[in-house]
């Protein structure tokens, strides 16, 4: 069915739905997302809408006010579970009166009208949120989205079809090994004789998870299948990718409308403490809990030439993955390296991080996007993007 417009707002302001949390292990970075984002968009412009999905998948009103989800307590922030579930309703396909609203159903079997939502802002991370399949339910409701469509999120999440998609654009990445489960239970020695062909360290991932979630550097070989089965925990699939020597520089990419193309930000970098620090690469607590295990540089030192590279192969990387709205690039740098294999991309994420201090927001910021100017540029995208095929 080919695209049709998006439906007009039903008020002079858009109603926004915000979605937050969700059933991946990235739930409570979920969490502070929606409070970032919450405590800066413009109430002004738009009527915002709150909606937590569980841990287990139950769309419900907040019992906490998630503007006030941080890490700073001793608990990571989560939705929690109630008696009554929130659903998405949308009229009959095709109709003239279509449209998308939400409705409260209580344990008595009443339902409550929560009002019509002109468009969604899916702040989920990981599978079930980041991968597609929200994606996926948001355009049978007919409803506009911020962020990448189905495809992209799908691609965008596995880490495998991600480095087939920038190769087959030109990019260079890094050697891996992919370990499906079937392959592992098969013979885990015969993945391992595999993986061995990439040298010390690697690094053992789940294929489609995210922050660092069920990932271990491995030096010594006899850690291998202990790292396999920590990431087996967040995903049957694996990946396992050579350790890259080089700086880590970040590229934040915007979409642009019909006509204009996607726009990339300054480049950002992140630079983990040696020495006594115990994070041995840019993991969990790195990003969210230890303020001191890292420095996020903005603008990152970097010659004009080389930014404008890494600039401009972010936005091969978002249009390889059919990426719409936004996406974050991350980049190894390695100054050493003979021409033409300086820079290297290690993946792109279609739902960054997005607090105030995190990276994609800042790399904005230093571009000349506040936060809540971000926000709004990312939410009239979603309102010009028309439904269906496109």
């Amino acid at each position: 069915m080919p695209a049709v417009p998006a439906p007009p707002p039903s008020a002079a302001k858009p109603r926004v739905l915000v979605l937050y949390g969700g059933q991946s292990s990235e739930h409570s970075v979920s969490c502070v997302t929606a409070a970032g984002v919450l405590n800066a968009i413009d109430a002004e412009k738009y009527d915002v809408v709150e909606v937590g999905i569980t841990a287990a998948g139950q769309w419900t009103r907040p019992v906490v006010d998630p503007r006030t989800h941080s890490f700073r307590e001793n608990e990571l922030p989560r939705v929690e579970p109630t008696d009554s579930s929130v659903v998405l309703h949308s009229g009959p396909a095709g109709s003239s009166e279509r449209g998308t609203s939400l409705v409260e159903l209580h344990p008595d079997g009443a339902a409550q009208d929560l009002g019509q939502v002109d468009v969604v802002l899916p702040l989920l991370h990981g599978p079930y949120g980041e991968d597609g399949t929200l994606q996926g339910q948001l355009e049978l409701a007919g409803v506009p989205y911020v962020g990448a469509g189905v495809l992209a999120s799908a691609v965008g999440m596995d880490k495998h079809f991600m480095k087939l998609a920038f190769q087959a654009a030109g990019l260079r990445v890094g050697p891996w090994e992919t370990i499906t489960a079937r392959q592992w239970a098969a013979g885990p020695g015969a993945c391992a004789d595999r993986v061995k062909r990439l040298g010390l360290p690697v690094f053992v991932k789940p294929a489609r998870a995210g922050s660092s979630m069920g990932v271990t550097r491995v030096d010594e070989w006899a850690q291998l299948d202990q790292a396999i089965e920590a990431a087996r925990k967040h995903d049957a699939k694996v990946i396992v990718e050579q350790g890259i020597a080089g700086r880590e520089i970040e590229c934040g990419v915007l979409g642009g409308t019909v006509q204009a193309p996607p726009r990339a930000s300054v480049c950002g970098e992140i630079v983990v403490h040696d020495g006594t620090d115990p994070h041995q690469f840019y993991d969990f607590e790195a990003k969210y809990t230890d303020a001191a295990a890292a420095d996020l540089s903005c603008p990152a030192d970097l010659s004009a030439e080389v930014s404008e590279e890494i600039r401009r192969q972010a936005v091969t990387a978002f249009e390889a993955i059919d990426g719409e709205g936004l996406s974050r690039a991350d980049f190894f740098y390695d100054a050493e390296a003979p021409a033409g294999e300086q820079i290297l991309i290690n993946e792109v994420n279609t739902m960054p991080g997005f607090t105030p201090i995190s990276m994609y927001p800042q790399m904005w910021q230093a571009t000349g996007y506040t936060y809540p100017e971000l926000i709004t540029e990312l939410i009239q995208l979603a309102l010009e993007r028309p439904i269906g095929l496109r």
